[in-house]
């Protein structure tokens, strides 16, 4: 990967907290990084393989010159500037923004206040799971719904299975199913998402191991490893569910678990001999329908 440049670009806008701001705007600067694989457009020297600069500028200045896309804060004047760039510029993988505010309203001499944002398109891995209501309906409405985010480049999904119950057997079997997309949502941002989509599906967390109408996971985020309290990945209980490693088999088979090194498939023979000990969790009862190609 290369990093293409633009450095304190010139703009006005009426980013502020100010009423006064708004109503007049101000000069601004702008950095912005782009991480490009320029290896195409350098040894064909072709500008339609690589990302234009001067059309870069001119969609920034655009951009800030509308007050539609006026903010209050620098932060997210800057973060939002990152998103409209990985959205509007296919080939940029990431983008790290500089904002710089020269004459913050603050009441004492300084040269500016600043921010710096970086986005990136990160590939995530999630299960889909389901066992009450109808629940083909409920996996393709979590699909189309998680589609529909501006932050999320849909990639694969696996077929649908249905599948032993786990923990609590005295339930109705599960369909479950693995995706994968590339997204410019934070881990926690992500995490919400999905949760608002399992809350719009009627998701009720009364049980553990219990039945569900929605169950959305995070397995992976790129190659990141997270422990926070709300949230764990890689998935701890990857390895030990044939709910997922089957399905993520299908879809993404030399994927390489961060910790381990161990692909999708590797960990998926391992498992296939633990299933006979009874050490599997969500046994494949059923292949019910063929994975689909999202992107």
């Amino acid at each position: 990967m290369s990093i293409i440049t633009i450095r304190n670009l010139v703009v006005f806008a009426r980013h502020g907290v100010f009423e006064e701001e708004a109503r007049m705007g101000q000069k601004f600067t702008i950095t912005a990084e782009l991480e490009v694989d320029t290896t195409r457009s350098a040894r064909n020297d072709d500008l339609e393989l690589s990302v234009d600069y001067g059309r870069v500028c001119t969609k920034i200045t655009e951009y800030e010159n509308d007050p539609k896309n006026r903010v209050k804060l620098i932060e997210t004047a800057a973060t939002r500037l990152a998103e409209y760039l990985l959205l509007t510029e296919p080939l940029v993988k990431a983008a790290k923004v500089t904002l710089q505010k020269p004459w913050a309203p603050i009441g004492l001499p300084l040269d500016y206040a600043s921010v710096t944002v970086e986005r990136k398109w990160v590939k995530a891995v999630i299960s889909l799971g389901s066992n009450l209501g109808d629940s083909a309906e409920l996996l393709r409405i979590a699909e189309e719904k998680l589609s529909e985010c501006e932050g999320i480049r849909m990639g694969k999904c696996s077929s649908l299975y249905r599948t032993s119950p786990y923990g609590v057997t005295e339930q109705p079997d599960f369909l479950n199913a693995c995706l994968t997309f590339d997204t410019f949502l934070e881990p926690e941002e992500l995490l919400e998402f999905m949760q608002e989509i399992e809350a719009e599906c009627g998701r009720e967390r009364k049980e553990h191991w219990g039945p569900r109408t929605l169950d959305l996971d995070l397995l992976f985020y790129g190659d990141r490893v997270i422990r926070t309290e709300r949230l764990v990945v890689p998935h701890p209980q990857i390895a030990k569910r044939m709910f997922v490693m089957e399905p993520l088999k299908e879809i993404d088979p030399y994927l390489p678990h961060p910790l381990t090194g161990k692909t999708v498939e590797e960990m998926w023979e391992e498992l296939k001999e633990k299933e006979q000990q009874g050490l599997t969790e969500g046994m494949i009862l059923e292949k019910l329908s063929t994975p689909k190609d999202k992107a």
